[in-house]
Formats: structure tokens, C-alpha cells, sequence
């Protein structure tokens, strides 16, 4: 199967560590992963936790990295100095809307309700047909064992449908999680017939 060129990958995770070695871990494979794939790191611009840990890797591995901040957030110092480009903007709106130009793919990683936040508009976006690019889950530690459950459960209640659940790519390892992604081409989905067709049985 032909693949995806993936020049950028949009990674949201974490301002905090988390409790788990493993996360912080992860955040560091990911980081030397996406360095020795020779893809840029796109990501929210943070310097702390697993935002900070898989930025400073990826650099020290010689990868490449770029971030998207609000000016909020810049002017609490909470920005990482030192990257290839950072991007300063004016609202969380408009980062959101940089970092998904900018990238042609997503990865969530653990974080908080910013990190779903990011990561369940631009899978949106996909349902819509607003973009094509692939959405990823890197679940480390089953942490998105029970977000994956309830979208099982909005499958079985008729709110999606298979084909959008099957949008979402997981995998606990970064390298086998990117390959899926290059892989991925998106369904052509009719949202509001496929609506239409769900009110009228």
C-alpha cells in the first residue's frame, strides 16, 4: 500500500509528567522515534512535562521542532526557548487551527482535558472530511483504555458509526504507531446521510 508522506507530526500530550515513570519514558521514544524518522515534531510549544520531555528529545537526537503558543501562555515562561520555530499566537483558537496546517498527522499521548480537547476536534475534523490526515492514540499504560471504550459504546448506541470509530489508530509504540498512520487513507463518509438514514429507523 502506497504510504503517506508525513514531513510533520502534531503531538499533544501533557504539561504534567503524570504519576508514571512509563509516560515520561514514552515521551523520550517518541521523541528519538520521530528524530530518527526524520519527521518534525509540531506540538503546543510548552516546556514542561511530557511536552517538555519529548521536545528536548527530539532536538538532542538532531530532529527537528516546531511550537505553536499563545502569548498567554509565553508571557507566563512557560515557553520552550532554544526551538527551530516557534510560532507565538494570539488565542488558543488560533493554535489549534496553526498546529493542524502545519501537520499532516496527530499523535495523543497522556495529558489532560487540553490534550482531548486537541485531539477529539482534529478527529472530528476528520469525520467531517475537513482534513484526510490520520489521527493516532500512543496508549501508554492502557491510559486511553476507557476513551476507546466509550467510542465503542457511542458506535453501539447510533451516535458513530464503525467507519469513524475505526478513524482512530492505536498502538503503545510509537514506530508501529507512525507506520499505521502512513498507511492510513480515510473513508469517504456522507455524515448527514448516514444522520438522516439512523433518525429514520
Amino acid at each position: 500500500m502506497e504510504r503517506n508522506i508525513m514531513d510533520k507530526i502534531c503531538v499533544f500530550c501533557g504539561s504534567s509528567p503524570g504519576v508514571r515513570p512509563a509516560y515520561a519514558d514514552m515521551a523520550a521514544e517518541m521523541g528519538r522515534t520521530l528524530a530518527a524518522m526524520e519527521i518534525e515534531l509540531v506540538y503546543g510549544g510548552g516546556k514542561v512535562g511530557l511536552m517538555g520531555i519529548i521536545a528536548r528529545t527530539v532536538m538532542e537526537c538532531g530532529g527537528r521542532v516546531t511550537g505553536v503558543i499563545p502569548v498567554a501562555l509565553k508571557e507566563k515562561e512557560v515557553a520552550y526557548d532554544g526551538l527551530d520555530e516557534m510560532h507565538v499566537v494570539g488565542s488558543m483558537h488560533e493554535r489549534k487551527a496553526l498546529m493542524a496546517e502545519l501537520s499532516d498527522g496527530f499523535v495523543a499521548m497522556p495529558g489532560g482535558i487540553g490534550t482531548i480537547e486537541e485531539f477529539v476536534e482534529v478527529l472530528t475534523w476528520l469525520q467531517l472530511g475537513i482534513h484526510n490526515k490520520p489521527c493516532g492514540l500512543l496508549n501508554t499504560e492502557g491510559y486511553y483504555d476507557k476513551l476507546l471504550e466509550f467510542l465503542d459504546h457511542m458506535v453501539a448506541e447510533g451516535f458513530i458509526r464503525q467507519e469513524s470509530r475505526e478513524m482512530v489508530l492505536v498502538d503503545t509504540d510509537p514506530a508501529d504507531l507512525l507506520m499505521k498512520m502512513s498507511l492510513y487513507r480515510a473513508p469517504q463518509l456522507d455524515k448527514a446521510e448516514w444522520a438522516l438514514k439512523m433518525s429514520n429507523t
